[in-house]
């Protein structure tokens, strides 16, 4: 059984979680709203401040309850706290521009490239001096914020020659030496 499961979440003050009809966990929050549908597996007990989750005795909901657990988790994070993530982008000539949910890359192509955004995706560009451009995107839903982070990553992968690319802040890459000349 799972060890992540068995721990009860903490339900910080401002944050609402409930069950509804057919299986679905809505948690409300200062940032926003989110719903989950949970499997008919796996009982949900909601009291004041702790949220439980409760598999019954088949097999399935003891493999899938510590996933329901972490994603409620997240949900409770997000609406009141919310996730972010910065991307670097290493390259001469590399930028980036936001203009509400458009977000315009150069990335080293023969054109720029124009991503649409949802709308629950806030980004903003920086273009510090002397260094690398970053791009910050914020989010309540953790999964989403991923996504769109690989999204924009798939754009120009980072090679290991000279470690151009799109990467995300701090990421370390593994770098490879190139060919050397016979004498």
């Amino acid at each position: 059984m799972s060890r992540i499961g068995k721990q009860p979440i903490n339900v910080p003050p401002g944050v609402t979680v409930s069950a509804l009809d057919g299986g679905v966990i809505q948690v409300k929050g200062p940032k926003g709203l989110l719903q989950q549908q949970i499997d008919s597996t796996i009982m949900v007990e909601i009291s004041e401040g702790l949220v439980k989750l409760i598999p019954v005795d088949a097999k399935k909901s003891k493999a899938l309850y510590g996933l329901y657990r972490a994603l409620i988790y997240n949900m409770v994070v997000g609406v009141s706290v919310g996730f972010k993530c910065t991307l670097e982008l290493v390259g001469v000539g590399y930028k980036a521009n936001v203009q509400g949910s458009l977000l315009e890359l150069s990335l080293g192509y023969s054109h720029d490239i124009a991503l649409v955004l949802p709308e629950e995706v806030m980004a903003t560009a920086e273009l510090p001096k002397g260094k690398n451009p970053l791009v910050h995107l914020e989010c309540v839903d953790k999964q989403l914020l991923g996504q769109v982070a690989a999204k924009i990553r798939s754009l120009r992968k980072v090679e290991p020659y000279k470690g151009k690319g799109v990467r995300r802040l701090g990421e370390v890459v593994r770098r490879k030496v190139g060919k050397s000349t016979k004498k």
